[in-house]
């Protein structure tokens, strides 16, 4: 009896350890290391931050993405519900940074503000926020009222560079406000942008088909002309120094660039199309542009 107990444990302790080198060759062939469990990408961290409020109160919000120090800042929607098509694109950016992972370099950081002027757009859709085209009312005359804001300034003819109390939009006088940054919106966006300082502002507008550089006094920055051909040549608009049909004062755009800050104009085609590919491109041309 004793003699057969211990055939079975020596065979029993065989066997087992033929299991064991078995697993050990398995792991040695097949690359040394049992297989890890799959890791799922991290998504884009996102900080959202109420920057301001617009001359109603609505909120006026930012949404940075990524952590790096390099900041890049895109805006739509400064002409309110006239230029509702640069709101969805801009909230159509945001959508694709939340899903896509690996998007932006670890010294990068994007801020996105889809609607600076939230009353002028309220005023044409009738609701605060997202919203869908489908919910866009045609009428031109209401659009166009929905260009200012609350107070019937044109906000982009209320930043400081060239101010006059009255702007021209095509052919026509308009509000630039009281004084330059006397509308609580332009102040939104000054404070952000001198709190962040970003390396360069990409406005979205339509409906000229083109991008735009920005200057104020001293002429167009070189790093301006560097994002203008960057974006230009990747989304395919043309890429215009000065914008000539009428004069322009009082511009975000080229406030920025009086405090050495490179700024580009994206007028989409016109004011119905999102255009998201080109624009798509342009914003990653910008990300390998700025990437370190």
């Amino acid at each position: 009896m004793g003699i057969i107990f211990e055939k079975r444990t020596l065979a029993a302790t065989i066997s087992v350890a033929v299991l064991v080198l078995g697993l050990i060759l398995f792991f040695v062939f097949k690359g040394g290391n049992p297989p890890a469990p799959p890791v799922e990408p991290a998504a884009a961290t996102l900080k959202q931050e109420t920057i301001g409020f617009s001359v109603e109160g609505r909120k006026i919000e930012a949404y940075t993405y990524g952590t790096g120090e390099t900041r890049l800042l895109l805006v739509g929607g400064i002409h309110g519900g006239y230029e509702w098509n640069s709101v969805i694109l801009a909230y159509e950016f945001m959508d694709y940074l939340d899903q896509t992972s690996g998007t932006i370099s670890k010294s990068l950081a994007v801020t996105v503000i889809p609607s600076a002027n939230p009353d002028g757009v309220f005023k044409v859709i009738g609701k605060e926020g997202r919203f869908a085209i489908g919910g866009v009312p045609t009428s031109q005359s209401l659009q166009v009222s929905g260009r200012f804001n609350a107070n019937k300034v044109d906000l982009n003819r209320n930043f400081d560079c060239r101010w006059k109390p009255e702007g021209v939009w095509r052919g026509n006088k308009v509000s630039a406000g009281s004084k330059a940054f006397s509308e609580p919106e332009a102040v939104a966006i000054r404070d952000f942008v001198l709190k962040i300082r970003p390396v360069a502002v990409v406005f979205w507008h339509s409906q000229a088909n083109a991008v735009y550089a920005s200057e104020c006094e001293d002429g167009i920055l070189p790093e301006t002309r560097a994002i203008l051909n960057t974006y230009s040549r990747a989304a395919g608009y043309p890429a215009v120094d000065s914008f000539d049909a009428y004069v322009v004062t009082g511009a975000a755009e080229d406030w920025l660039a009086s405090i050495g800050i490179p700024a580009i104009s994206v007028e989409l085609k016109t004011h119905e199309a999102i255009e998201w590919e080109k624009n798509l491109a342009g914003i990653k041309a910008l990300f390998t542009h700025y990437a370190k």
